[in-house]
């Protein structure tokens, strides 16, 4: 007989101290469970790559290697989440794991099925982490400085402004985006965090910091070029 699948819950109703459950294979020990509480909610991790996930639910449940892709499940055993990593110098249990939102899983896993890949939502400008920490010190401005906005974009159609040189060299910031849809955008991570919560085509409401004052702009999101 088939086994029924796992009821899908939700992870935006989740609060720290829930009860959770992780079920995988470490060290090859099959169907293993183990059980913890939601320690915080929102985390940022960097990858060895330099990349950030961002929206981890953390857990003291028991994730070894071995568990990364197991279920982690409320205690009416709904899927809240999927096990991805641990904080660990040795690289064992040692109390803070991981696990990827299951509403995020909702958003990204239909379009790995219908196209092969995640369709990034994005407002159609280039930036950079190291560089925006640069120029917001030099500046003394906390946002996210638009370098180059790209021809036919969104944020072209909008209006937005990238930033120039004038003189030579004297570095002049155009637009600094403030917020996506009220949510503070105070570096590049949180920037992509905000767009990763939308989808290719929803309009959102961008406030940008332009000539010393607070503008919103309008416009939609188109899909992130590859």
């Amino acid at each position: 007989d088939r086994r029924p699948p796992v009821a899908i819950g939700s992870s935006a109703d989740l609060k720290v101290g829930q009860k959770v459950f992780a079920i995988g294979n470490p060290f090859g020990l099959d169907y293993t469970l183990t059980s913890g509480l939601v320690s915080a909610l929102d985390r940022s991790l960097e990858e060895d790559d330099g990349t950030t996930i961002e929206h981890l639910i953390q857990t003291d449940a028991a994730i070894n290697p071995g568990n990364s892709g197991g279920p982690l499940l409320d205690s009416a055993g709904r899927l809240i989440g999927i096990n991805t990593a641990i904080y660990s110098p040795s690289g064992a249990y040692a109390g803070i794991g991981f696990a990827v939102p299951v509403d995020t899983v909702n958003r990204v896993v239909p379009q790995l099925i219908a196209v092969g890949r995640y369709i990034r939502p994005s407002l159609g400008i280039s930036v950079d982490e190291d560089v925006n920490r640069a120029l917001s010190r030099r500046l003394g401005i906390e946002g996210v400085v638009i370098l180059r906005v790209a021809p036919g974009s969104a944020a072209e159609a909008a209006g937005l402004r990238p930033l120039r040189t004038q003189n030579g060299n004297d570095i002049v910031a155009g637009d600094v985006i403030l917020s996506i849809d009220g949510r503070a955008t105070s570096s590049v991570s949180a920037l992509l965090s905000r767009l990763d919560d939308f989808n290719v085509g929803d309009r959102v409401t961008v406030r940008v910091l332009r000539d010393g004052r607070e503008v919103d702009v309008a416009l939609q999101l188109s899909a992130q070029s590859q």
